[in-house]
């Protein structure tokens, strides 16, 4: 093999490495994000909490991380923060060990604030870092990025009901945490030593695209977030609820069938990357947002067996359009991937923060049954998806 040969060998394992560990990272972070809404019939129990309540502590933990997203993002496409990664990691640490001793429903609120900022912190800053060491493949490289996370989530709940059968248990998930500051700080120096490389400014400055088709497909992005997230939080916040509450199963049965969609989510996550890169991302989000409405109208009626299968099927099917958006983003707004993954992901986390609370007061009213018969009906806002320009990959 000639030297250049086994240079561009050696720099592909090292990107690929980085794109691992960063995707590793992710998974760590959406592990113990993730395991908050699985412990909240253990919370329920102990502080008597009525839905409304429960959308409460989401919608703190997810205001905090939607807030803050879009702003850090904008801040470090001007000045990157590259060991702000294991910074996060020590906030959402300080988050479990709050929530696993509190002893007042306030208490909930700061823990589910601190596990907030510390996504806030680490999604602008990691899709930067899966971006730059891509290669060019950045669907792939999204992907990657995402699995991790969304593998993370899927787990959260399954460790949760194995780890978690009283409160001071999520402590036991704070460890986790000091894992993720060991291989984010590996990032971290790799990144610092590659933004100190001239193309890293000279994408920074690519020129904007026309304006109006930005804000136009901006405009249709966000309405594609609202569709997704709003039914996600439905899942996410209530689905084991619901579950408990049609099919009289225990607690850890209705955990189990969380885990099944949540990995539904990060098999789907796997797919929808790379098949953006051959097929454009425009296609792969209308499949994903409209596609999934036979199964979701679906789920409410059906029996335990056939609502697990659906559940897997659901979330493979949403899951992959997430990829598609971020790099759709990225690439109508060249060298803004922090402000582009800040407001994706702080609106991923908004949308869902506000919606819990609505959602939880609307199931206090009318009933679980109701609300997710409702919620059934949220993907038909993905005939939007037709007006997406046809060349965005």
């Amino acid at each position: 093999m000639s030297d250049s040969a086994q240079t561009t060998a050696r720099k592909n394992d090292t990107l690929l490495a980085i794109i691992l560990a960063i995707s590793l990272g992710h998974f760590l972070n959406d592990v113990m994000q993730s395991m908050l809404p699985a412990i909240y019939p253990v919370l329920s129990k102990n502080y008597g909490l009525t839905l409304f309540q429960v959308g409460l502590i989401t919608a703190v933990y997810q205001m905090t991380g939607s807030v803050l997203q879009p702003v850090i993002g904008i801040y470090t496409d001007k000045r990157p923060l590259p060991w702000s990664l294991p910074f996060s990691a020590a906030f959402t640490m300080a988050g479990l060990l709050l929530l696993a001793n509190a002893h007042h429903y306030y208490m909930l609120l700061a823990g589910a604030a601190c596990v907030g900022f510390g996504s806030s912190i680490f999604h602008p800053e990691a899709s930067r870092v899966a971006r730059l060491a891509s290669g060019g493949r950045h669907g792939f490289a999204q992907s990657v990025f995402q699995v991790g996370g969304n593998t993370g989530s899927a787990i959260g709940p399954l460790l949760a009901a194995i780890f978690i059968s009283r409160q001071q248990n999520i402590s036991l998930f704070a460890a986790l945490a000091l894992v993720g500051m060991v291989i984010l700080s590996f990032v971290s120096r790799w990144y610092a030593a590659n933004l100190k490389k001239p193309a890293g400014s000279k994408a920074a400055a690519a020129p904007l695209p026309d304006k109006k088709n930005v804000r136009k497909t901006l405009f249709i992005l966000v309405a594609l977030m609202f569709a997704k997230y709003i039914y996600l939080a439905s899942m996410s916040n209530f689905y084991t609820f619901f579950a408990i509450e049609k099919f009289n199963i225990s607690t850890q049965a209705a955990q189990y069938l969380l885990f099944l969609y949540l990995g539904g989510i990060a098999v789907g996550t796997v797919f929808g990357g790379p098949i953006g890169d051959r097929i454009g991302t425009r296609s792969v989000i209308w499949f994903s947002i409209l596609g999934v409405l036979p199964f979701t109208l679906a789920l409410p009626h059906v029996s335990l067996p056939v609502m697990a299968v659906l559940s897997v099927i659901i979330g493979m099917i949403l899951a992959s359009a997430f990829p598609a958006i971020i790099v759709t983003g990225q690439e109508l707004i060249p060298g803004r991937i922090g402000t582009v993954a800040g407001l994706f992901f702080g609106l991923s986390f908004g949308i869902g923060s506000i919606s819990s609370v609505a959602l939880g007061k609307i199931g206090d009213i009318t009933g679980l049954q109701t609300l997710f018969t409702i919620c059934s009906f949220l993907p038909l806002l993905g005939m939007i998806a037709m007006f997406l320009p046809k060349k965005s990959h």
